[in-house]
Order: C-alpha cells, then sequence, then structure tokens
C-alpha cells in the first residue's frame, strides 16, 4: 500500500487563525484503499487541516494534491475527486433520501453517467433503499448518517473525509458505519477518518497522524504510535494504596507525574522503566497492562501542561 502514489498528497501546511499558528507544518498523504486516522485532543489542529483539504480553507504555506490534481491552480477537478462528509447534520430537509442524493449529484460537472443507476446502487449499498421516500427528519441518527455518507460518495470520488462519522451514535450504528467505511476502503478510496473513539480509530484505520498544537506528534500503524507516545506499559494503582507517597517521589525523579483517573494512578513506563519500577517497589501490588488509545490522549494532555 505504501508504494501506491497517494490520492491525497499535503505537504507543509500551515494556517494561522486570529493571530495564531493553528496548523504549522503538516504533512497527510493517503493512498487508494487506505484508511488514514487524524487524531488529537481539540485545539490540535485536526478540522483545520481536513478543511484545507478539501478546499474549505486556504492554506497560508503548504501545497494539497487530490488524486494528481493541485487544489490551489486545478481546483475544479481536485474538488470533483473528493468527498466530504463533515460531523454536522447537513440533509437537505426539503428533500426526500432519494431527492437529498439527486439533489447533490446534479452539483458536479461534468455529469455523473446514470445518475439514477448511481443512486439506487448507494441507497441499496447503505441500506437505504426502504426509507428513499421518507424526509430526512424522519430517520434515526445512523440512517441520517448513512445518507449523508452516501451523498459524499454520490459522484465516486477518489477520496473521502470523514470528520466525526459516529458521534452520538449508538453501538449498533457505529458498527453500520465502520462497515460503510470498511466498504470504501475496498472500493479503493482514500479515506481519511476524524474519531474522538479510540477504538474506531484503532479499528478502521491503517496508519494513525496524531496532532499537537499543530504539529505532527507522531505516524505510524497505531502500536508504534502508541510506543513512541506513551511507551509500552501502563502501571495501574489505586491512589490510596498503601505507600504511594513513594511512587510520587520516584516519579518525580523521572521528571514525570501519574495520571490520575477516578481512584486509580496510571503510569506510562517504556520496558526500562518497567523494569526500574518492578525493582523499586518489589511488595506493592499493581496491575501492568498495555497502552490503548485512550492512554494517547491522557499523555497529550500531560504535555500540554505548562
Amino acid at each position: 500500500m505504501s508504494e501506491m502514489a497517494p490520492l491525497l498528497d499535503a505537504r507543509g501546511l500551515v494556517k494561522s487563525l486570529g493571530g495564531k499558528r493553528v496548523v504549522d507544518g503538516v504533512d497527510l498523504t493517503c493512498a487508494p484503499g487506505e484508511v488514514l486516522g487524524l487524531l488529537g485532543p481539540n485545539g490540535a489542529g485536526k478540522t483545520t487541516s481536513l478543511r484545507m483539504c478539501y478546499g474549505f480553507l486556504r492554506p497560508d504555506a503548504g501545497s494539497i494534491r487530490i488524486a494528481g490534481h493541485d487544489l490551489a491552480s486545478d481546483a475544479d477537478a481536485a474538488r470533483r475527486a473528493l468527498g466530504v462528509c463533515t460531523q454536522d447534520d447537513t440533509c437537505d430537509p426539503d428533500f426526500t433520501v432519494r431527492g437529498n442524493l439527486q439533489q447533490t449529484g446534479r452539483y458536479y460537472f461534468p455529469r455523473i453517467p446514470d445518475l439514477r443507476a448511481r443512486i439506487d446502487e448507494l441507497l441499496d449499498q447503505f441500506g437505504l433503499a426502504e426509507f428513499a421516500g421518507q424526509m430526512p427528519e424522519t430517520l434515526s441518527g445512523g440512517y441520517k448518517r448513512r445518507l449523508m455518507i452516501a451523498r459524499a460518495v454520490v459522484h465516486r470520488p477518489r477520496v473521502v473525509f470523514l470528520d466525526e462519522p459516529t458521534t452520538g451514535l449508538d453501538p449498533q450504528a457505529r458498527v453500520a458505519v465502520w462497515e460503510l467505511v470498511a466498504g470504501l476502503r475496498a472500493a479503493g478510496m482514500a479515506v481519511v477518518l476524524t474519531t474522538h473513539y479510540m477504538d474506531e480509530a484503532e479499528r478502521l484505520s491503517d496508519r494513525l497522524i496524531v496532532l499537537q498544537s499543530g504539529k505532527v506528534r507522531a505516524h505510524g500503524a497505531a502500536r508504534s504510535v502508541l510506543g513512541e507516545v506513551v511507551g509500552e506499559h501502563i502501571v495501574v494503582i489505586p491512589s490510596a494504596t498503601p505507600g504511594t507517597d513513594r511512587v510520587l517521589a520516584w516519579l518525580a525523579t523521572r521528571g514525570t507525574t501519574p495520571a490520575t483517573i477516578l481512584a486509580n494512578w496510571h503510569i506510562m513506563l517504556d520496558a526500562a522503566g518497567l523494569a526500574a519500577f518492578v525493582a523499586a517497589f518489589p511488595d506493592l501490588r499493581y496491575e501492568v497492562r498495555a497502552p490503548t488509545l485512550d492512554d494517547l490522549f491522557l499523555a497529550l494532555a500531560e504535555e500540554r501542561r505548562p
């Protein structure tokens, strides 16, 4: 996959808003049949980066190519090759489910060949056929999201941007959207996904890019990203455990503090750090587990502290 020419190729993106640089030298690439997960805490620059990539914002510096077309100099061709599904409900309340797809399809030039057949195909693929004559307001949240993704791909784009595609959905609806994303990947599209659900990012993404304060903090497969930012192990200790004052003192010598979740401390350590911890506290009771992407967000929050 990595040897294929990327369908999204954004280099050196820079953007300032309100006098503050919110994106600072970000590179984003995504190949055919790949899902790229874009992660980071609020304010990290994710949405601004996406908005530059799909043409809503003009970058202060950098270049963006969509399916080989420069977004600055060949904007029409680049936009024809991309699809966007934002996290907001953008269904047109004046048209039925089928009408929403028809109206969206009519926006594109050159015209979509066999638009009616394409819409029938999408209604079937996205499980919307039985609702084709209904108004979007009558749909559940999960089916509204299906309609929005279907609208984003009605013109057969090469690159699809999905911004928080399952926010607010119940578990069953989330899984249904995951299946749709897997179908887009199987169709050879490049899919760029933002999400705050860490299980979703790990299940769907072939690669992750983690943004922090407008810069790329880490990138690669989920395991390598976790190792780079978090470490290899998480030590979990109830904060009321006797002797934890000694743990705080030991951590202070290493320039770190535990993350606190409810009544537990979560301590992020690499292999050498875990070995030193075990040697320092042979009689302490604790749990050791592998890190998750939730731990990654905790680590980023710790990095942001002054």
